[in-house]
């Protein structure tokens, strides 16, 4: 019998670090892609590990808070918690939606992501690197932003890993799944 608590932490730790690894590395590829307002940072599609395993709550979480390091270096030091806020709200919600599907697939789920990210990241743009005031009509643009970003992300890769972890029962070998 494995002992669940050594399996819970391994699994997060391992979530983040894969997490981290991607983002870092993309943004040594393409600089830019994981941090701009239209960014398409493939570690978002790890996110479907949310609805195998909740260990993946805390993983992505912490892969985001570390990922999100380099933000400060650029100047964007409240994208380390702001994004990470995001990203704990949506892999929360994405947990607790991961039985509600459509054919087979969690679309409410996989849309968590764009959501999250959209409302909070695009309120974080809005109130603070735009300079004036606030306005709604500004934050709906930086929030559909992200989004589309986000979007794109969980929609194309975030779907093709669902598919393939569910069709090759990678659920079940590596998160020990119903």
């Amino acid at each position: 019998m494995r002992n669940k608590k050594v399996l819970f932490i391994t699994q997060a730790a391992i979530i983040a670090a894969l997490y981290a690894v991607l983002t870092l590395a993309q943004g040594a590829l393409l600089p830019g892609t994981t941090t701009a307002a239209v960014q398409f940072r493939v570690s978002e599609a790890l996110n479907i590990l949310a609805l195998f395993t909740p260990a993946a709550i805390p993983g992505l979480t912490l892969g985001c808070v570390i990922s999100n390091f380099q933000s400060i270096g650029q100047g964007l030091p409240l994208d380390m918690i702001f994004g990470s806020l995001a990203t704990l709200g949506s892999s929360v919600c994405i947990y607790l939606l991961r039985n509600l599907k459509i054919k087979n697939y969690p679309l409410l789920a996989m849309l968590m992501p764009a959501i999250w990210n959209g409302i909070i990241v695009g309120w974080e743009i809005e109130a603070f690197f735009i300079d004036g005031p606030f306005h709604f009509g500004d934050f709906l643009v930086q929030g559909g932003l992200v989004a589309i970003g986000e979007l794109g992300v969980m929609l194309v890769l975030g779907t093709a890993l669902y598919f393939i972890f569910v069709k090759r029962n990678l659920d079940k070998k590596l998160f020990q799944s119903k």
